[in-house]
């Protein structure tokens, strides 16, 4: 039986996305400067990337974690598996990742914190994001589910499992509702652009969840990067909040590390959540000396818009 604490009345929480192998020492010395009371990462770690996987799963942080296509991109497609650099007869890397994350590993499942007062959800892992169900071999050898309709009951699973009322869901891909255009969280910026590219499963669970009462102040996910395709004028919104006053934020910022003459620079998404809601949320980029030298408030993103209605 889980020791259910009283919540935290604040906690830091800081979001990894894309890393896309930029992962290093320097980033979890950076993480224990920042004194985050917990890390989660949105998945597409590199190209089945075990060895960067291996060193995520070594951070001595409350953590929780979601695999991204990257992360199946010599298993789950046909033409991955004809690029394939190793043996899958006798090597499964896609399984060596989940094995070496273990239950930080939310993906179609749970990870209650009972010193935060909070649980971590799961949506659908090693997503490509879309309206169509993609890759249905994949997901039926490795989890069983076969449709859309499946993976929401595994989802909803979770949140009936969870031992705490306010819960935050990761996702590699965000839910659909937030593509409206291309610059939006979640909206194709190729060709032919437009068209929401976010998870309807994912959708549908953050509304089950909003519907049973539980507290959501928070959607974090990754998958289409902030740095646009079709324009270079500006970057991709990273932050909605619906009348539920739940946050989804797209912590893409892509690339995560940035070497310069004099300084190595790392970025973060960090999140206040005060009194079951979020306070602050920043993209910040850390150096070499753990000291912070850049911040953009992502919540000023908010002031001109109208809250979305929850997703449904």
């Amino acid at each position: 039986m889980i020791d259910i604490a009283a919540p935290n009345p604040s906690l830091q929480i800081a979001v990894i996305g894309d890393v896309h192998d930029q992962w290093d020492e320097q980033d979890i010395a950076a993480l224990q400067s920042l004194k985050v009371d917990l890390v989660l990462f949105v998945g597409d770690f590199g190209n089945e990337s075990v060895d960067v996987v291996r060193s995520i799963a070594s951070l001595p942080l409350p953590k929780a974690a979601i695999f991204g296509n990257h992360d199946a991109w010599y298993t789950a497609t046909p033409w991955g598996r004809r690029k394939c650099p190793y043996d899958r007869q006798s090597e499964d890397w896609v399984q060596q990742q989940i094995d070496l994350l273990g239950p930080a590993d939310v993906s179609y499942s749970k990870r209650d914190f009972p010193e935060l007062g909070v649980t971590v959800i799961g949506g659908r892992p090693f997503s490509w994001g879309g309206s169509e169900w993609k890759y249905e071999a994949f997901y039926r050898d490795r989890y069983g589910v076969h449709s859309f309709e499946e993976s929401l009951a595994r989802m909803k699973a979770a949140i009936d499992a969870a031992a705490f009322d306010t819960l935050i869901f990761v996702g590699h891909c965000g839910p659909t509702g937030l593509g409206d255009a291309p610059e939006s969280p979640c909206g194709r910026d190729w060709k032919p652009l437009g068209g929401d590219f976010g998870d309807p499963d994912f959708a549908a669970a953050i509304a089950y969840a909003q519907r049973l009462g539980k507290s959501v102040p928070l959607v974090t996910f990754g998958h289409m990067h902030h740095h646009l395709r079709h324009r270079q004028d500006r970057l991709r919104q990273r932050v909605s909040r619906d009348s539920a006053d739940t946050l989804y934020l797209n912590v893409a910022c892509v690339p995560r590390i940035v070497q310069t003459a004099t300084t190595c620079a790392h970025n973060f998404s960090l999140v206040t959540l005060t009194k079951q809601q979020v306070q602050r949320s920043h993209l910040v980029w850390v150096d070499q000396t753990h000291t912070i030298t850049s911040t953009e408030d992502l919540l000023a993103e908010l002031s001109p818009q109208k809250p979305l209605q929850p997703l449904s």
